[in-house]
């Protein structure tokens, strides 16, 4: 391994989906390891048996695989490692580090009401010498009066007392280690030299520090606890209140290119103000120590401005082809679906969008037999109220006279619809389009009029004309 090199781990817990946050540790993981020259490693912290399951761990690899972010060891499942943890547990056992605990949770509240403890476990057990047995787990015996310091890369050096720390439990009473001890072990096993995660787990790097101090394993990693994402409300981002599954921005139609793009700028950027850039010159510039420890607002706004800048940099080829992998993801396929009509109006709907989603509000209306079906009826009633009864139904009127024999060419097309509207002093292509497409507002009027055909657009025409009678 070169001087430059790391070693680093993205260590997730399944939880069915992952969260935006840990999706951005896992980015600015793997770009300290390209940086580096080093080696990304993907672990799965499945000390829960709860959580130790199939398709908990696909909802974990499968949004690390659409993003591009691939690992180069594992992935290590910490529910296949158990003996390693417990062969170190019972290390801290002999070493005197660790002791044997027969408290239930109800005893250990019952014991801090009568005394008004609030500092979590009272040591119960630390001198009673309770033996190994049925319902008995294991606490790390943590030292009085002492000092731990952590290094961290992007908060400096963090100090915890630990007259402020309990005796954490490191086996539970069913005899299963827990994650705090399995880190450890499994940092020093793996070689790991950088620990980068969500601040919202800097409480438990002490507790990890002193086992490894007390297992005897040397030079421990460097840490880096990234600033937390937080919402419109200044909040930390939560599944209650907040789009955070990354599958979600996947079927919002969020290209992957766009959303590493977008979480490397969370807490991170380079002085010279540019946001869009690709992967490669973001993991050349990238730095811990550029890494702002103020929380870093998670902008909806902003995620969307940089996807519409992705989608308007692909080349039509690569649009039409995108989109249909959308389409086909979020199973819509209409009967009359036609991918070269795409590839005709790729250009101005690149234009319009934010993102994939708002393709079919676009271009629904050129695939159903009738215009938008959730369009609002009283739609048509709206114009009339802002453009006069006469003049909507004139509109109309003549347009079905003049657009059911006029030659059928986009530029024909618009110079009817036009010559109307000045015939009449009005504006001929609202009450048109509404008609015709169900919607107020969308693409330009003449090309996809052209591609819908004389008869379709004709019978709307005179649907929408018959209805207002």
């Amino acid at each position: 391994m070169s001087p430059t090199s790391s070693r680093v781990r993205f260590a997730p817990a399944p939880s069915g989906y992952l969260h935006v946050g840990s999706a951005r540790s896992a980015l600015f993981n793997w770009l300290f390891a390209k940086k580096t020259n080093g080696v990304f490693v993907l672990r799965i912290e499945d000390t829960n048996a709860e959580l130790a399951r199939p398709e908990f761990y696909d909802a974990i690899t499968e949004p690390l695989k659409w993003l591009g972010l691939q690992w180069d060891e594992g992935p290590f499942y910490q529910s296949q490692r158990s003996e390693k943890y417990l062969e170190a547990i019972e290390d801290l056992l002999k070493k005197g580090f660790a002791y044997c605990c027969d408290c239930s949770r109800e005893s250990i509240e019952a014991r801090n009401k009568v005394n008004e403890f609030k500092g979590g476990y009272d040591g119960h057990c630390r001198n009673r010498g309770v033996q190994d047995g049925l319902n008995v787990s294991i606490r790390f015996k943590t030292p009085k009066n002492q000092f731990v310091k952590i290094r961290d890369s992007i908060r400096g050096d963090v100090t915890f007392d630990t007259n402020e720390l309990e005796d954490f439990i490191i086996r539970r009473s069913n005899g299963t280690p827990v994650f705090l001890v399995a880190n450890a072990v499994d940092d020093a096993d793996m070689e790991i030299t950088h620990v980068i995660r969500g601040e919202d787990l800097l409480n438990t790097t002490p507790k990890v520090m002193l086992m490894w101090e007390a297992l005897g394993y040397g030079q421990p990693p460097e840490y880096a606890h990234l600033p937390l994402l937080v919402g419109e409300d200044k909040k930390k981002l939560s599944k209650r209140k907040h789009s955070v599954a990354l599958g979600e921005f996947k079927t919002m139609g969020i290209l992957p290119e766009s959303m590493v793009n977008y979480l490397a700028l969370l807490g991170w950027g380079p002085n010279d103000d540019k946001e869009i850039r690709p992967i490669e010159e973001i993991a050349t510039l990238f730095s811990l120590k550029d890494i702002n420890k103020a929380p870093a607002y998670f902008d909806m706004k902003k995620l969307f401005h940089i996807n519409a800048e992705y989608i308007r940099a692909l080349s039509p080829e690569a649009f039409v082809g995108i989109a249909n992998e959308y389409f086909q993801l979020t199973n819509w396929q209409p009967i009359n679906f036609d991918l070269s009509v795409l590839s005709d109006l790729s250009s101005p709907i690149q234009e319009r969008i934010e993102k994939l989603a708002d393709i079919r509000n676009l271009v629904d209306w050129l695939f159903n037999e009738e215009p938008a079906t959730e369009t609002d009826p009283k739609e048509i009633k709206k114009i009339m109220k802002s453009m006069s009864a006469d003049k909507v139904t004139d509109v109309l009127d003549l347009a079905i006279e003049h657009l059911g024999k006029c030659d059928w060419h986009e530029e024909v097309i618009g110079e009817t619809i036009n010559g109307i509207g000045q015939l009449l002093e009005a504006k001929s292509q609202v009450p048109i389009r509404v008609a015709v497409t169900g919607r107020r507002i969308g693409l330009p009027l003449f090309k996809p009029m052209e591609i819908l055909g004389r008869q379709k657009v004709v019978a709307r025409l005179q649907k929408t004309r018959a209805e207002l009678g």
